[in-house]
């Protein structure tokens, strides 16, 4: 398990990693869960299972980056990493939805509240153009209210 992340006003490269290594480890510990619950299109029961494997890859990819990654560094590795290890239509789903984190963020030295809410917002976007056919109720659903909410309270930020 990884160390907790103290609260902080935003995170740099370093931080965020290790907040995607502990998302990872989250994922891992509930894929059964996320598979048992898996029914649409098909309950096929492997969703929880294909999304911890590739944001298992995404964060390998970004924890082997060398020395003090910046945040646009560490979310690029983590987009590619996830691209090139996606498993399963949700994994190909995360894979486009970590890209469009990335670009929502964009160049920022330290993910805050604002470059959050941005980043989700663009996920959502993603993610939602990565699918022929977007239905409601799924994992898109989660990213587009998900983004939402973020765009809503950063709002309220300093």
């Amino acid at each position: 398990m990884t160390a907790p992340i103290a609260f902080l006003d935003a995170l740099d490269g370093a931080a965020l990693r290790r907040v995607f290594a502990a998302a990872s480890a989250h994922l891992r510990a509930s894929a059964k869960a996320v598979d048992a619950i898996n029914v649409y299109p098909v309950p096929d029961g492997d969703t929880g299972s294909n999304m911890s494997a590739t944001l298992r890859e995404a964060v390998d990819r970004a924890l082997s980056l060398d020395g003090e990654a910046t945040v646009p560094e560490v979310l690029q590795a983590i987009a590619k990493g996830a691209l090139y290890g996606a498993r399963g239509n949700s994994g190909v789903i995360l894979s486009q939805a970590l890209r469009g984190f990335a670009e929502g963020v964009g160049t920022t030295a330290r993910l805050d509240g604002a470059s959050l809410a941005n980043g989700l917002r663009q996920a959502a976007q993603q993610a939602y153009r990565a699918v022929s056919k977007p239905q409601e109720g799924t994992m898109l659903t989660v990213l587009r209210e998900a983004g939402d909410a973020a765009m809503t309270e950063a709002d309220t930020l300093p």
